[in-house]
Protein backbone atom coordinates (compact mmCIF):
# COMPACT_ATOMS: atom_id res chain seq x y z
CA UNK A 1 0.00 0.00 0.00
CA UNK A 2 1.53 3.31 -1.05
CA UNK A 3 1.89 6.33 1.20
CA UNK A 4 -0.65 8.25 -0.89
CA UNK A 5 -3.13 5.37 -0.70
CA UNK A 6 -2.72 5.20 3.08
CA UNK A 7 -3.44 8.91 3.36
CA UNK A 8 -6.54 8.50 1.21
CA UNK A 9 -7.69 5.54 3.32
CA UNK A 10 -7.12 7.51 6.51
CA UNK A 11 -9.04 10.47 5.11
CA UNK A 12 -11.88 8.16 4.12
CA UNK A 13 -11.96 6.67 7.60
CA UNK A 14 -12.10 10.12 9.18
CA UNK A 15 -14.92 11.09 6.87
CA UNK A 16 -16.85 7.99 7.87
CA UNK A 17 -16.25 8.58 11.57
CA UNK A 18 -17.27 12.19 11.17
CA UNK A 19 -20.64 11.12 9.79
CA UNK A 20 -21.15 8.12 12.08
CA UNK A 21 -23.63 10.05 14.19
CA UNK A 22 -25.86 10.13 11.12
CA UNK A 23 -25.14 6.52 10.15
CA UNK A 24 -28.08 4.23 10.79
CA UNK A 25 -26.34 0.95 9.98
CA UNK A 26 -29.72 -0.66 9.44
CA UNK A 27 -29.93 -4.45 9.47
CA UNK A 28 -33.57 -4.58 8.31
CA UNK A 29 -33.10 -3.37 4.75
CA UNK A 30 -35.50 -4.65 2.09
CA UNK A 31 -34.86 -3.86 -1.57
CA UNK A 32 -37.69 -3.49 -4.11
CA UNK A 33 -36.27 -6.64 -5.75
CA UNK A 34 -36.48 -8.68 -2.55
CA UNK A 35 -38.25 -12.02 -3.10
CA UNK A 36 -41.61 -12.55 -1.45
CA UNK A 37 -40.62 -14.44 1.70
CA UNK A 38 -37.86 -11.99 2.58
CA UNK A 39 -40.47 -9.53 3.86
CA UNK A 40 -40.73 -9.07 7.62
CA UNK A 41 -43.60 -10.85 9.35
CA UNK A 42 -46.44 -9.26 11.31
CA UNK A 43 -45.06 -9.92 14.79
CA UNK A 44 -43.32 -7.36 16.98
CA UNK A 45 -39.82 -8.48 17.95
CA UNK A 46 -37.97 -8.32 21.24
CA UNK A 47 -34.26 -8.85 21.87
CA UNK A 48 -32.23 -9.49 25.01
CA UNK A 49 -28.78 -10.66 26.06
CA UNK A 50 -28.10 -13.88 27.97
CA UNK A 51 -24.93 -14.84 29.82
CA UNK A 52 -24.40 -18.61 30.00
CA UNK A 53 -21.62 -20.80 31.42
CA UNK A 54 -20.85 -24.32 30.27
CA UNK A 55 -19.12 -25.96 33.27
CA UNK A 56 -16.13 -28.30 33.29
CA UNK A 57 -15.08 -28.10 29.63
CA UNK A 58 -11.65 -28.98 28.25
CA UNK A 59 -9.57 -25.81 28.15
CA UNK A 60 -8.01 -26.15 24.71
CA UNK A 61 -6.05 -22.92 25.10
CA UNK A 62 -4.31 -24.25 28.22
CA UNK A 63 -2.88 -27.25 26.36
CA UNK A 64 0.62 -26.89 24.94
CA UNK A 65 0.62 -28.70 21.57
CA UNK A 66 4.43 -28.80 21.60
CA UNK A 67 4.64 -30.54 24.99
CA UNK A 68 3.78 -34.12 25.87
CA UNK A 69 0.11 -34.94 26.14
CA UNK A 70 -1.02 -34.14 29.71
CA UNK A 71 -2.20 -37.01 31.90
CA UNK A 72 -5.38 -35.04 32.53
CA UNK A 73 -6.73 -32.36 30.28
CA UNK A 74 -7.06 -28.91 31.91
CA UNK A 75 -10.66 -27.87 32.37
CA UNK A 76 -12.60 -24.65 32.93
CA UNK A 77 -16.07 -23.17 33.00
CA UNK A 78 -16.68 -21.86 29.48
CA UNK A 79 -18.58 -18.54 29.21
CA UNK A 80 -20.96 -17.93 26.29
CA UNK A 81 -22.94 -14.78 25.51
CA UNK A 82 -26.17 -15.23 23.56
CA UNK A 83 -28.38 -12.65 21.86
CA UNK A 84 -32.01 -13.74 21.84
CA UNK A 85 -34.55 -12.45 19.31
CA UNK A 86 -38.20 -13.42 19.93
CA UNK A 87 -41.81 -12.44 19.16
CA UNK A 88 -42.75 -9.67 21.58
CA UNK A 89 -46.01 -8.87 23.31
CA UNK A 90 -48.38 -6.58 21.44
CA UNK A 91 -47.73 -2.96 22.38
CA UNK A 92 -44.24 -3.70 23.73
CA UNK A 93 -41.71 -0.88 23.77
CA UNK A 94 -37.91 -0.67 23.91
CA UNK A 95 -34.75 0.67 22.31
CA UNK A 96 -34.13 -0.64 18.77
CA UNK A 97 -30.35 -0.11 18.80
CA UNK A 98 -27.80 -2.93 18.95
CA UNK A 99 -24.23 -2.30 20.08
CA UNK A 100 -21.59 -4.44 18.41
CA UNK A 101 -17.89 -4.56 17.61
CA UNK A 102 -16.48 -4.54 14.09
CA UNK A 103 -14.12 -7.10 12.59
CA UNK A 104 -11.17 -5.01 13.85
CA UNK A 105 -12.14 -6.00 17.42
CA UNK A 106 -11.79 -2.44 18.70
CA UNK A 107 -14.41 -0.26 17.01
CA UNK A 108 -17.81 -0.32 18.69
CA UNK A 109 -20.75 0.62 16.48
CA UNK A 110 -24.50 1.01 16.75
CA UNK A 111 -26.75 -1.08 14.54
CA UNK A 112 -30.40 -0.27 13.98
CA UNK A 113 -33.12 -2.85 13.55
CA UNK A 114 -36.74 -3.33 14.59
CA UNK A 115 -36.27 -5.48 17.70
CA UNK A 116 -37.16 -3.86 21.04
CA UNK A 117 -34.55 -4.27 23.78
CA UNK A 118 -35.82 -6.39 26.72
CA UNK A 119 -39.43 -6.24 25.50
CA UNK A 120 -41.94 -8.54 27.16
CA UNK A 121 -42.31 -11.79 25.20
CA UNK A 122 -45.53 -12.75 23.43
CA UNK A 123 -47.90 -15.30 24.89
CA UNK A 124 -48.75 -17.47 21.89
CA UNK A 125 -51.44 -20.13 21.76
CA UNK A 126 -48.80 -22.61 20.61
CA UNK A 127 -45.05 -22.50 21.08
CA UNK A 128 -42.79 -21.16 18.34
CA UNK A 129 -39.90 -23.19 16.89
CA UNK A 130 -36.40 -22.42 18.18
CA UNK A 131 -33.48 -21.51 15.90
CA UNK A 132 -29.78 -21.41 16.88
CA UNK A 133 -27.29 -19.23 14.97
CA UNK A 134 -23.54 -19.88 14.95
CA UNK A 135 -21.12 -17.31 13.46
CA UNK A 136 -17.79 -17.73 11.63
CA UNK A 137 -14.17 -17.49 12.79
CA UNK A 138 -13.88 -14.77 13.77
CA UNK A 139 -17.38 -13.31 14.06
CA UNK A 140 -19.94 -12.42 16.68
CA UNK A 141 -23.56 -12.92 17.57
CA UNK A 142 -24.64 -9.89 15.51
CA UNK A 143 -23.09 -10.95 12.20
CA UNK A 144 -26.33 -12.63 11.05
CA UNK A 145 -28.60 -10.26 12.98
CA UNK A 146 -30.48 -9.34 9.80
CA UNK A 147 -31.64 -12.96 9.54
CA UNK A 148 -32.27 -13.45 13.26
CA UNK A 149 -34.56 -10.43 13.55
CA UNK A 150 -36.34 -11.27 10.29
CA UNK A 151 -37.13 -14.82 11.44
CA UNK A 152 -38.35 -13.65 14.85
CA UNK A 153 -40.92 -11.43 13.16
CA UNK A 154 -42.32 -14.56 11.49
CA UNK A 155 -42.77 -16.65 14.61
CA UNK A 156 -39.37 -18.04 15.58
CA UNK A 157 -37.28 -17.63 18.71
CA UNK A 158 -33.66 -17.16 17.63
CA UNK A 159 -30.61 -17.62 19.86
CA UNK A 160 -27.36 -16.31 18.31
CA UNK A 161 -24.16 -17.40 20.06
CA UNK A 162 -20.93 -15.54 20.77
CA UNK A 163 -18.46 -18.43 20.57
CA UNK A 164 -15.66 -17.83 23.08
CA UNK A 165 -12.19 -17.85 21.44
CA UNK A 166 -13.90 -17.17 18.07
CA UNK A 167 -15.20 -13.60 18.35
CA UNK A 168 -13.50 -10.46 17.08
CA UNK A 169 -12.39 -9.63 20.63
CA UNK A 170 -11.59 -13.15 21.87
CA UNK A 171 -10.07 -14.72 18.76
CA UNK A 172 -7.57 -17.35 19.91
CA UNK A 173 -6.05 -20.67 18.83
CA UNK A 174 -8.07 -22.34 16.07
CA UNK A 175 -8.15 -25.66 17.90
CA UNK A 176 -10.67 -24.26 20.38
CA UNK A 177 -13.07 -23.45 17.56
CA UNK A 178 -12.62 -26.89 15.99
CA UNK A 179 -13.48 -28.72 19.21
CA UNK A 180 -15.99 -26.38 20.83
CA UNK A 181 -18.20 -25.20 18.00
CA UNK A 182 -20.68 -28.08 18.02
CA UNK A 183 -20.47 -28.44 21.81
CA UNK A 184 -21.44 -24.77 22.21
CA UNK A 185 -24.44 -25.24 19.92
CA UNK A 186 -25.77 -28.19 21.90
CA UNK A 187 -25.11 -26.58 25.28
CA UNK A 188 -27.09 -23.48 24.27
CA UNK A 189 -29.90 -25.74 23.07
CA UNK A 190 -30.02 -27.42 26.46
CA UNK A 191 -30.03 -24.10 28.33
CA UNK A 192 -32.78 -22.79 26.07
CA UNK A 193 -34.80 -25.94 26.76
CA UNK A 194 -34.56 -25.23 30.50
CA UNK A 195 -35.64 -21.61 30.01
CA UNK A 196 -38.71 -22.77 28.09
CA UNK A 197 -39.98 -24.70 31.11
CA UNK A 198 -40.36 -21.86 33.60
CA UNK A 199 -40.05 -18.11 34.01
CA UNK A 200 -40.84 -15.36 31.56
CA UNK A 201 -40.04 -17.46 28.49
CA UNK A 202 -42.16 -20.46 29.54
CA UNK A 203 -44.40 -21.57 26.69
CA UNK A 204 -42.90 -19.14 24.18
CA UNK A 205 -40.95 -21.73 22.17
CA UNK A 206 -40.50 -25.46 21.79
CA UNK A 207 -36.88 -26.54 22.09
CA UNK A 208 -37.81 -30.02 20.84
CA UNK A 209 -38.48 -28.39 17.46
CA UNK A 210 -35.20 -26.64 16.68
CA UNK A 211 -33.32 -25.53 13.58
CA UNK A 212 -29.60 -24.71 13.41
CA UNK A 213 -28.01 -22.04 11.18
CA UNK A 214 -24.24 -21.76 10.83
CA UNK A 215 -21.88 -19.62 8.75
CA UNK A 216 -18.37 -20.74 7.76
CA UNK A 217 -17.02 -22.32 10.98
CA UNK A 218 -20.56 -22.17 12.29
CA UNK A 219 -21.49 -24.26 9.24
CA UNK A 220 -18.63 -26.64 10.09
CA UNK A 221 -20.12 -26.99 13.56
CA UNK A 222 -23.62 -27.45 12.14
CA UNK A 223 -22.44 -30.38 10.03
CA UNK A 224 -20.95 -32.06 13.11
CA UNK A 225 -24.09 -31.39 15.13
CA UNK A 226 -26.19 -32.80 12.29
CA UNK A 227 -24.20 -36.04 12.39
CA UNK A 228 -21.29 -35.46 10.03
CA UNK A 229 -18.07 -36.83 11.50
CA UNK A 230 -14.60 -35.46 10.78
CA UNK A 231 -11.79 -37.53 9.29
CA UNK A 232 -9.05 -39.34 11.18
CA UNK A 233 -6.53 -37.27 9.22
CA UNK A 234 -7.96 -33.98 10.50
CA UNK A 235 -7.81 -35.20 14.09
CA UNK A 236 -4.05 -35.51 13.71
CA UNK A 237 -3.30 -32.13 12.13
CA UNK A 238 -0.46 -30.41 13.97
CA UNK A 239 -2.09 -27.03 13.39
CA UNK A 240 -5.53 -28.19 14.51
CA UNK A 241 -6.81 -29.30 17.89
CA UNK A 242 -3.93 -30.39 20.17
CA UNK A 243 -3.24 -33.97 21.19
CA UNK A 244 -6.18 -35.55 19.40
CA UNK A 245 -8.84 -33.55 21.23
CA UNK A 246 -10.86 -33.32 18.01
CA UNK A 247 -11.28 -37.09 18.17
CA UNK A 248 -14.57 -36.66 19.99
CA UNK A 249 -16.04 -35.59 16.62
CA UNK A 250 -14.37 -38.27 14.48
CA UNK A 251 -16.70 -40.27 12.26
CA UNK A 252 -17.49 -43.63 13.82
CA UNK A 253 -16.36 -42.72 17.34
CA UNK A 254 -18.72 -43.43 20.20
CA UNK A 255 -18.63 -39.80 21.33
CA UNK A 256 -19.64 -38.54 17.91
CA UNK A 257 -22.30 -41.19 17.39
CA UNK A 258 -23.90 -40.00 20.64
CA UNK A 259 -23.57 -36.29 19.81
CA UNK A 260 -26.50 -35.44 17.49
CA UNK A 261 -29.60 -34.26 19.32
CA UNK A 262 -33.00 -35.35 18.04
CA UNK A 263 -34.46 -31.99 19.02
CA UNK A 264 -32.62 -30.42 16.06
CA UNK A 265 -34.78 -31.18 13.02
CA UNK A 266 -32.92 -29.34 10.26
CA UNK A 267 -29.85 -27.20 9.62
CA UNK A 268 -28.78 -24.40 7.28
CA UNK A 269 -25.09 -23.92 6.45
CA UNK A 270 -23.70 -20.79 4.77
CA UNK A 271 -20.28 -21.40 3.24
CA UNK A 272 -19.41 -24.34 5.54
CA UNK A 273 -15.67 -24.81 5.99
CA UNK A 274 -13.60 -27.97 6.12
CA UNK A 275 -13.85 -29.98 2.90
CA UNK A 276 -11.09 -27.84 1.42
CA UNK A 277 -8.67 -28.92 4.18
CA UNK A 278 -9.56 -32.59 4.57
CA UNK A 279 -11.95 -32.45 7.53
CA UNK A 280 -14.72 -34.22 5.62
CA UNK A 281 -15.01 -37.24 3.38
CA UNK A 282 -17.92 -39.23 1.97
CA UNK A 283 -18.00 -41.61 4.93
CA UNK A 284 -18.17 -38.84 7.51
CA UNK A 285 -20.75 -36.79 5.60
CA UNK A 286 -22.98 -39.84 5.12
CA UNK A 287 -23.66 -39.58 8.85
CA UNK A 288 -25.74 -36.39 8.51
CA UNK A 289 -29.13 -37.30 9.96
CA UNK A 290 -31.30 -34.29 9.13
CA UNK A 291 -32.16 -32.35 5.95
CA UNK A 292 -29.74 -29.48 5.31
CA UNK A 293 -29.82 -26.38 3.14
CA UNK A 294 -26.40 -25.20 1.96
CA UNK A 295 -25.81 -21.66 0.66
CA UNK A 296 -22.62 -20.85 -1.23
CA UNK A 297 -20.85 -18.42 -3.50
CA UNK A 298 -19.43 -20.04 -6.63
CA UNK A 299 -16.20 -18.05 -6.16
CA UNK A 300 -15.71 -18.79 -2.44
CA UNK A 301 -11.95 -18.55 -1.82
CA UNK A 302 -12.17 -19.51 1.87
CA UNK A 303 -14.20 -22.72 1.98
CA UNK A 304 -13.92 -23.22 -1.81
CA UNK A 305 -16.86 -24.19 -3.98
CA UNK A 306 -16.40 -27.19 -6.30
CA UNK A 307 -13.93 -28.90 -3.94
CA UNK A 308 -15.49 -27.39 -0.85
CA UNK A 309 -19.15 -26.56 -0.25
CA UNK A 310 -20.50 -28.24 -3.35
CA UNK A 311 -18.51 -31.38 -2.53
CA UNK A 312 -20.02 -31.39 0.97
CA UNK A 313 -23.52 -31.24 -0.52
CA UNK A 314 -22.74 -33.95 -3.07
CA UNK A 315 -21.37 -36.30 -0.38
CA UNK A 316 -24.01 -35.60 2.26
CA UNK A 317 -26.26 -38.45 3.34
CA UNK A 318 -28.75 -39.76 0.79
CA UNK A 319 -32.51 -39.56 1.13
CA UNK A 320 -32.70 -36.29 3.12
CA UNK A 321 -33.38 -33.90 0.25
CA UNK A 322 -30.34 -31.71 0.97
CA UNK A 323 -30.44 -28.53 -1.11
CA UNK A 324 -27.73 -26.21 -2.44
CA UNK A 325 -28.38 -22.54 -3.26
CA UNK A 326 -25.52 -20.97 -5.19
CA UNK A 327 -24.94 -17.26 -5.68
CA UNK A 328 -23.07 -17.27 -9.00
CA UNK A 329 -19.77 -15.33 -8.87
CA UNK A 330 -20.20 -14.46 -5.17
CA UNK A 331 -17.48 -15.16 -2.62
CA UNK A 332 -17.40 -16.45 0.94
CA UNK A 333 -19.74 -13.70 2.21
CA UNK A 334 -22.68 -14.93 0.14
CA UNK A 335 -25.88 -14.23 2.05
CA UNK A 336 -24.68 -14.45 5.64
CA UNK A 337 -23.04 -11.22 6.93
CA UNK A 338 -25.19 -8.18 7.68
CA UNK A 339 -24.67 -5.01 5.58
CA UNK A 340 -21.28 -3.48 6.33
CA UNK A 341 -21.52 -0.77 9.02
CA UNK A 342 -20.38 2.61 7.72
CA UNK A 343 -17.54 2.71 10.25
CA UNK A 344 -16.04 -0.43 8.68
CA UNK A 345 -15.02 1.32 5.46
CA UNK A 346 -11.38 1.97 6.30
CA UNK A 347 -8.03 0.25 5.84
CA UNK A 348 -6.73 -1.27 9.06
CA UNK A 349 -2.93 -1.36 9.11
CA UNK A 350 -2.75 -4.09 11.77
CA UNK A 351 -5.16 -6.43 9.95
CA UNK A 352 -3.81 -5.53 6.53
CA UNK A 353 -7.17 -5.09 4.80
CA UNK A 354 -10.18 -2.81 4.58
CA UNK A 355 -12.49 -3.90 7.41
CA UNK A 356 -15.57 -3.59 5.19
CA UNK A 357 -14.31 -6.59 3.19
CA UNK A 358 -15.40 -8.82 6.05
CA UNK A 359 -19.03 -8.01 5.23
CA UNK A 360 -19.14 -7.22 1.51
CA UNK A 361 -18.85 -9.07 -1.79
CA UNK A 362 -16.90 -8.04 -4.88
CA UNK A 363 -19.89 -8.64 -7.18
CA UNK A 364 -23.15 -8.82 -5.23
CA UNK A 365 -24.93 -6.17 -3.18
CA UNK A 366 -25.05 -7.38 0.43
CA UNK A 367 -28.68 -6.41 1.03
CA UNK A 368 -29.69 -8.25 -2.13
CA UNK A 369 -27.89 -11.37 -0.90
CA UNK A 370 -29.46 -11.00 2.56
CA UNK A 371 -32.97 -10.69 1.11
CA UNK A 372 -32.49 -13.84 -0.97
CA UNK A 373 -31.19 -15.70 2.09
CA UNK A 374 -34.14 -14.49 4.18
CA UNK A 375 -36.51 -15.78 1.49
CA UNK A 376 -34.98 -19.25 1.17
CA UNK A 377 -34.31 -19.79 4.87
CA UNK A 378 -37.90 -18.79 5.67
CA UNK A 379 -39.25 -21.27 3.13
CA UNK A 380 -36.92 -24.01 4.39
CA UNK A 381 -37.66 -23.54 8.10
CA UNK A 382 -41.40 -23.06 7.57
CA UNK A 383 -41.43 -26.38 5.71
CA UNK A 384 -39.24 -28.36 8.12
CA UNK A 385 -40.12 -26.80 11.49
CA UNK A 386 -43.66 -25.53 11.02
CA UNK A 387 -44.83 -28.24 8.64
CA UNK A 388 -46.16 -25.72 6.11
CA UNK A 389 -46.24 -27.94 3.03
CA UNK A 390 -47.15 -25.03 0.76
CA UNK A 391 -43.74 -23.50 1.38
CA UNK A 392 -42.30 -26.43 -0.55
CA UNK A 393 -43.57 -24.69 -3.72
CA UNK A 394 -40.91 -22.01 -3.15
CA UNK A 395 -38.28 -24.76 -3.19
CA UNK A 396 -39.57 -26.67 -6.23
CA UNK A 397 -37.60 -24.78 -8.86
CA UNK A 398 -35.78 -25.14 -12.16
CA UNK A 399 -32.13 -25.39 -11.20
CA UNK A 400 -30.86 -22.34 -13.10
CA UNK A 401 -32.75 -19.16 -12.21
CA UNK A 402 -31.73 -17.63 -15.55
CA UNK A 403 -33.53 -20.45 -17.37
CA UNK A 404 -36.91 -19.80 -15.75
CA UNK A 405 -39.70 -18.70 -18.12
CA UNK A 406 -42.13 -15.93 -17.12
CA UNK A 407 -45.50 -16.82 -18.65
CA UNK A 408 -48.62 -15.42 -16.97
CA UNK A 409 -52.26 -14.98 -17.91
CA UNK A 410 -53.87 -11.54 -17.82
CA UNK A 411 -55.54 -12.41 -14.51
CA UNK A 412 -52.14 -13.05 -12.91
CA UNK A 413 -52.34 -16.84 -12.89
CA UNK A 414 -49.44 -18.81 -14.35
CA UNK A 415 -49.65 -20.53 -17.70
CA UNK A 416 -48.56 -24.13 -18.15
CA UNK A 417 -45.13 -23.14 -19.37
CA UNK A 418 -44.46 -20.73 -16.49
CA UNK A 419 -41.29 -21.89 -14.75
CA UNK A 420 -40.05 -18.68 -13.13
CA UNK A 421 -38.81 -19.01 -9.55
CA UNK A 422 -41.78 -18.71 -7.21
CA UNK A 423 -41.71 -15.61 -5.03
CA UNK A 424 -39.44 -13.65 -7.38
CA UNK A 425 -40.88 -10.74 -9.39
CA UNK A 426 -40.36 -10.75 -13.14
CA UNK A 427 -36.75 -10.02 -14.02
CA UNK A 428 -35.37 -10.51 -10.49
CA UNK A 429 -34.49 -14.24 -10.42
CA UNK A 430 -31.01 -13.92 -11.88
CA UNK A 431 -27.56 -15.29 -11.12
CA UNK A 432 -28.68 -18.12 -8.86
CA UNK A 433 -28.73 -21.93 -8.87
CA UNK A 434 -30.93 -24.13 -6.66
CA UNK A 435 -30.30 -27.87 -6.67
CA UNK A 436 -31.74 -30.69 -4.59
CA UNK A 437 -30.00 -33.96 -3.82
CA UNK A 438 -32.63 -36.70 -3.98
Amino acid sequence: MTKITRHLAAASALAVLGTSAMAENRIDRQLPSAPELAAYGDLAVGVRQLELTNPDQINILAIDPAADKPAEMPRYDRPLTVELWYPAAEGATGDTALTAYLRDGTTEVTLQGRALRDAAPAQPESAYPLVLISHGYPGNRFLLSHLAENLASKGYVVASIDHTDSTYRTQAAFGSTLVNRSLDQLFVLEEMAKMAESGEMAGLYDASNTGLIGYSMGGYGAIITAGGGVTETSVGYSWGAPHGTLGIHQAGSETHNNLPDERIKTAVAFGPWGMNTGFWDAEGLSGIRIPMLFLAGSQDDVSLYEKGIRAIWENASAGKGHALLTYMNAGHNAGAPMPAPEESFYFNEEKGFNISEHYTDAVWDTTRMNNIAQHFVTAWLDLHLKGEAAKGDYLDLVADSNAGTWSMNEDGTPKEDHSYWKGFAKGTAKGLMYEVKE
